[in-house]
């Protein structure tokens, strides 16, 4: 049995199975796919189906904030967190206000991903500056990558 064409709203349900989604990101993914009827143009048609599934709480911008954190939060720093809170085209305030959850734990989540992938203090400057290159591409902050190389019992005393 065949069936028709998914309808926008059905489409959106599809993407929101999936993951959390922001609203801009489903904006742009049903742009691509939805075509201009008599009725509606696109994006009337992909407003009024958004609209629906935030008022039926299928859609929330502070899910998709805590699902970054929760998937990625272990492996990246705050920077980086960031740049993906930003680019899925979430409010200003609520990626402030999840990053400073993130914040909270970034020395510890730092010396977690250091320790998983070296293990040890750096021998040499160039082993020292590979490490520093390394969490500071995961978008740690320079002080938190400092604090991590430094090593020992000093550098996790007090905050």
């Amino acid at each position: 049995m065949a069936f028709g064409r998914l309808s926008v709203k059905g489409r959106a349900l599809r993407y929101l199975a999936q993951r959390e989604h922001s609203r801009a990101e489903l904006e742009r993914k049903l742009a691509r796919r939805v075509e201009d009827t008599a009725e509606a143009s696109a994006a009337e048609q992909i407003a009024r189906a958004l609209d629906e599934l935030a008022a039926a709480g299928l859609l929330s911008e502070a899910r998709v904030a805590a699902s970054v954190l929760a998937a990625q939060g272990a492996r990246f720093g705050a920077r980086r967190l960031r740049q993906t809170l930003q680019a899925k085209g979430l409010d200003a305030e609520l990626v402030a206000a999840t990053l400073r959850q993130a914040e909270a734990s970034e020395l510890e989540r730092a010396h977690a991903v250091w320790l998983r992938k070296f293990g040890s203090l750096p021998a040499s400057a160039a082993e020292r500056a590979r490490q520093m290159r390394f969490l500071a591409g995961r978008g740690f902050a320079g002080d938190v990558i400092q604090r991590v190389l430094k090593g020992g019992a000093e550098a996790w005393d007090g905050d």
